[in-house]
Parts: structure tokens; C-alpha cells; sequence
């Protein structure tokens, strides 16, 4: 098969995650462009990448660090603290008393998704940062009620969306009383698009709540900018960016996930065997539903290098993982040869969100995770999982 850039599928295990720093690097430089051009800030969203020991390789190509992380989870807010060593930024639709201890000692911000959260929790904030010099900078995230995502499972502003807090529910709020120890606005509308739906987000976003823009020091764009993407109006972007800054006294965070690993990873998998059912099929020692669930989810059609649609080449074949799930199909490809045993297949652009996502359904082991250079063909780490993984998460 052909393989890109100089990856040989060969030197890895399979199946494996390979992720190409040099890519990583050159997304790196076009966010770093934007935080210098427009003084935006901008963190990584854990939630689509997470592979820590690229964290380090990240700080060189930025010059210094992305400006931090923000987590959704306690675990996600430690990985941060801890490997990432910028600003932790952390929301979720609800925290537990559980998760807010141990929030406490690990963010600089903390995001509410409702203002009930926010006014059970207020009282332990202010203490804690009434003890502490370096305080917790709070905020609510904001539902504009704009959709711009093509997909409703990915829209946080669909109907009945529980992500975000809505103009109505501010409502019969003492204003005053409620922004008493907040200092910023989180929205979040965008899933893998361009800087227009950003432009007409803050539209909808300054029309609803241009009141509360004028009480805060911050405001987080949310996620979904596919600012590495070769079509992104990165200028666009700095325009909406600069023109909020000034009309509003504000601080403009975004959290990118995809971007920052966009284009830059792959997944390796080995074909197991070929069988015919009512059309050929290769069997791989991948799955859909462990090893890229967002192929059933999304659902969408990974591409394979070397690869066509249906038909279009000579060999077509659709493409099944090993799990028990009848669904466990990836999609239908062709190819300018036959499959056969033991052949190498290298999916694209899996990087993102599919290596955070894998499971061990029916035991199954998770792929090998591998940080590799394409400049040097030099494997930089290889992590490696085993019965001990699928075990010890279950009891």
C-alpha cells in the first residue's frame, strides 16, 4: 500500500496510533500566529487530543507553551497540571463535591454550565481563593442559542441542548448580585468549521448578551475552530477576534482540540482476512466500535491512503473490524490490488478524538500509541497496552 511521507507501517505495531510531530509542530506555528497577531490566548481542548508526550515537543514549537489546556474531567484538569504546565481551564455540565475539591488544587479557571452550580459552589471558591494568593477565575457558560453544527449530536446549541445557560434563565437574576466573583463568559457553537459561523456566532452572542460582555475580563470562544485547516480564514478569525477585544475590556481565550492535531496522526491496521459476503470483505485487527467509535457515532468515512470510493478502483472491498458487534464496519473501499492477509492499511487524520476515545469491548487490546517524526523517520516513543489495561478498569 502507499503509505505518506516516509511512514513505513511496517516499523510500528499494529494496530498503533502513529502521530507525526512534524505536523503537530507546523499546526503549533499557525496557532501561535494568531495568539501573537491578535494577543488571544489559546489552550488545548484534552477532550480531542491527549497524548501527553507530544506536550513537551508542543512548548518548542510555540516558542513557550500553548497558553494551557482546559479539561472536562478532574483527570483531564491533573494530566494538564501535570505534563501540560500552563493555565488549567476546566467546564462540565455538572461537578460533583468530589470533582470541586480536587478542582481547587489543579485550575485557574473554572466554567459553570449552570447558575445553580455556580451558587452552590461560589461559597467554597471564595474561600478557598480568600486563602490562597493566586486566585480561581470564575465564569458561566452562555447557550446563544445559534446552531452552526451540521450534526446534532456535535450542536451544544440544539433544542433542548443542556450545555449552556440561557438568556431567559437570567431572567429574575439580581445581576449585580450574580457577577459578585465572576469574571468571565464561555460559549461554545462551532464543530469542525471555518471562521464565518465564528463571525456569526458573536453576532448572536452580542445581540443577546452584549450586557454581560460589558461585566466580565474574559470570554472563551469555545472549541471547533479548524484554524489548521488549508481552507481557514485564519485573517477572518483575527478580525472577529479583534473587534470584540475592541468594543469589550476582554481577555478572548479559544480551545481548539482538532486543530492542534489535525492532519497529523495516523492509525495502522493489518488485515486479518478476506471473506466473501455477498461482496469481498477484509476483516482487520482494528475495530470501529473500540478503535474509532466516531466512524458509528458521527458517523463519517475515514480516509485510507492509497484508497478509492466504491468502485472507483479495480477492488472493492468493504472493511470490518474483529469485535462480536454486526456493525463493527468501518466502511466500503477499493484498491488498485487485491487485499490479502497480512497487508497494511493506514487510516488518515486519526489523531483526533478516535485515540481518546478507544475502548476494550469484548477484550479487545488497545492500539499501540507511537510519537514519530517524519523528518527524521525517527520513533520518538511507543506505548504499548496489554491484559493488565482491560482487567483493572473492570473489578
Amino acid at each position: 500500500m502507499l503509505c505518506p511521507d516516509r511512514l513505513n507501517p511496517h516499523d510500528f505495531p499494529s494496530p498503533c496510533f502513529v502521530t507525526d510531530l512534524a505536523k503537530l509542530e507546523k499546526n503549533m506555528q499557525i496557532l501561535n500566529s494568531v495568539q501573537k497577531k491578535t494577543g488571544a490566548k489559546i489552550l488545548l481542548a484534552l477532550k480531542g487530543f491527549a497524548q501527553w508526550k507530544s506536550f513537551p515537543y508542543l512548548s518548542r514549537a510555540m516558542q513557550g507553551p500553548l497558553f494551557g489546556a482546559c479539561a472536562s474531567s478532574v483527570d483531564e484538569a491533573r494530566l494538564s497540571k501535570e505534563e501540560f504546565k500552563g493555565e488549567v481551564h476546566a467546564f462540565a455540565a455538572g461537578f460533583s463535591d468530589e470533582d470541586m475539591r480536587e478542582l481547587l488544587t489543579l485550575c485557574d479557571h473554572i466554567t459553570f454550565n449552570s447558575i445553580n452550580q455556580w451558587k452552590k459552589f461560589r461559597p467554597v471558591i471564595s474561600e478557598y481563593n480568600e486563602k490562597h494568593e493566586k486566585k480561581i477565575l470564575c465564569g458561566l457558560r452562555i447557550n446563544p442559542e445559534h446552531s452552526e453544527g451540521a450534526v446534532p449530536i456535535y450542536d451544544p446549541c440544539s433544542p433542548s441542548s443542556r450545555l449552556g445557560i440561557r438568556l431567559k434563565d437570567f431572567e429574575n437574576e439580581n445581576l449585580d448580585e450574580l457577577f459578585d466573583g465572576l469574571t468571565g463568559l464561555h460559549f461554545h457553537t462551532l464543530c469542525e468549521q471555518n471562521s464565518d459561523a465564528l463571525d456569526r456566532t458573536l453576532r448572536a452572542v452580542e445581540e443577546k448578551f452584549a450586557f454581560m460582555l460589558e461585566r466580565v475580563s474574559w470570554v472563551n470562544f469555545g472549541g471547533g475552530h479548524h484554524i489548521t485547516r488549508e481552507d481557514y480564514d485564519i485573517d477572518l478569525l483575527c478580525q472577529c477576534i479583534e473587534r470584540i477585544q475592541a468594543k469589550y475590556p476582554v481577555q478572548i481565550y479559544l480551545e481548539p482540540g482538532e486543530a492542534v492535531a489535525l492532519k497529523a496522526g495516523y492509525l495502522i491496521s493489518t488485515v486479518l482476512d478476506v471473506i466473501h459476503a455477498d461482496m469481498p470483505m477484509a476483516i482487520l485487527d482494528t475495530s470501529a466500535a473500540c478503535h474509532m467509535p466516531d466512524v458509528l457515532e458521527m458517523p463519517y468515512r475515514p480516509a485510507i491512503t492509497g484508497s478509492g470510493e466504491e468502485y472507483e478502483k479495480k477492488f472493492t472491498y468493504r472493511l470490518g473490524g474483529k469485535s462480536c458487534l454486526a456493525g463493527d464496519v468501518v466502511s466500503t473501499y477499493s484498491f488498485d490490488t487485491p487485499l490479502k492477509e497480512g497487508d497494511k492499511l493506514v487510516f488518515e487524520d486519526m489523531a483526533i478524538y478516535s485515540m481518546v476515545k478507544t475502548t476494550t469491548f469484548n477484550g479487545l487490546r488497545l492500539p499501540s500509541i507511537a510519537l514519530w517524526d517524519s523528518r527524521t523517520n525517527e520513533i520518538l516513543a511507543v506505548k504499548h497496552f496489554g491484559y493488565g489495561d482491560f482487567k483493572e478498569r473492570l473489578s
